[in-house]
C-alpha cells in the first residue's frame, strides 16, 4: 500500500495509460480523482475502481481550459484539503502528416491539449503544494519529447515542451519538497496508438515503427505505469527534473 491515504489526481484517466495508472494507484491505497473529457470512459474507470473496493471520484474536465482546471482543483482542495500527487497525463496524438500539411487548427489543438494543459496543471498544483509543504507531479511526455518524430511535428513540439517545463519547474521548486518528473514512453498500445487501426490507414508503418525499437515490440501500458509508480514513490525521493524513457531502448 505504497500510496495509502494519498490524494492522487490523474488526467486522461478514461482510457489508455491514464486508466491503467488510476487503477494501479488505487490498488496501492490512493484516493484517485479521475479526470477526462470523455465522460463515458471516466465513469468506466471509476466503476473499475469501485469493483476492487478502491476510493475514487470522476470529474469531466477539459484540461485545455485553465478555468476548468482551476475549478477542479478548488473542488479537490475543498473536499480533501490537499493534493499529494498529480499526474498530468491527458494528451492527443494529432495529425500524422508532414510539416507543411498541418493545419493551424490542428497545431493549436495539439499544443493546447498536450502542452498548455500541463502548464495550467503545474501552475495550479505547485501553488497548492507550496501551501501544504510539498507534493509530487508527474507529466506524461513521450520519446517524441527527447528526439524527432517524422510526420508528427505538432505532437513532437508539444512533448518537447512538456519535458522542458518539467525540468525547469523541478529546478525552481526542488528546495520546496516538490518533485517534478516526466515519463517518456515509446509507442504504447492504447486507444491513442492502435497498431491495427494504423495499419489500415498507413500500411506497413506499424511494422516499421516496431523494427526501430531494439526490443522489437511496442510497450504495454502496465510497463509504463510501473515506472510512474516508482517515480511517485519514496523509492525515488532524490529523483526530480528527469525525463525517464520507457522505450525498449529507442533513445539509447
Amino acid at each position: 500500500m505504497e500510496f495509502k491515504d494519498k490524494i492522487v489526481l490523474v488526467t486522461g484517466a478514461g482510457s489508455g495509460i491514464g486508466k491503467v495508472a488510476a487503477i494501479a494507484f488505487a490498488k496501492e491505497g490512493a484516493t484517485v480523482i479521475i479526470v477526462d473529457i470523455d465522460e463515458k470512459g471516466g465513469i468506466a474507470t471509476l466503476n473499475e475502481l469501485k469493483q476492487i473496493g478502491a476510493e475514487g471520484y470522476f470529474q469531466k474536465v477539459n484540461v485545455a481550459s485553465f478555468e476548468e482546471q482551476e475549478k477542479m482543483l478548488q473542488g479537490i482542495i475543498k473536499h480533501f484539503g490537499r493534493l499529494d500527487i498529480a499526474l498530468n497525463n491527458a494528451g492527443i496524438s494529432g495529425p500524422f502528416v508532414r510539416t507543411v500539411d498541418i493545419s493551424l487548427k490542428q497545431w493549436d489543438q495539439v499544443i493546447a491539449v498536450n502542452a498548455s494543459s500541463v502548464f495550467y496543471g503545474m501552475k495550479l498544483q505547485i501553488q497548492q503544494m507550496l501551501k501544504q509543504g510539498g507534493g509530487i507531479i508527474l507529466n506524461t511526455a513521450s520519446i517524441a519529447g527527447l528526439r524527432g518524430l517524422p510526420n508528427s511535428l505538432a505532437y513532437t513540439a508539444s512533448k518537447h515542451a512538456v519535458v522542458g517545463m518539467t525540468k525547469t519547474a523541478a529546478m525552481e521548486y526542488a528546495r520546496k519538497n516538490i518533485r517534478i518528473n516526466a515519463i517518456c514512453p515509446v509507442f504504447t498500445v492504447t486507444k491513442l496508438f492502435n497498431p491495427d487501426m494504423l495499419e489500415k490507414v498507413a500500411p506497413g508503418i506499424p511494422e516499421k515503427l516496431k523494427k526501430n525499437i531494439p526490443m522489437k515490440r511496442f510497450a504495454d501500458p502496465v510497463e509504463v505505469v510501473n515506472a510512474m509508480l516508482w517515480l511517485c514513490s519514496e523509492k525515488a525521493s532524490f529523483v526530480t527534473g528527469q525525463a525517464m524513457a520507457v522505450d525498449g531502448g529507442v533513445t539509447a
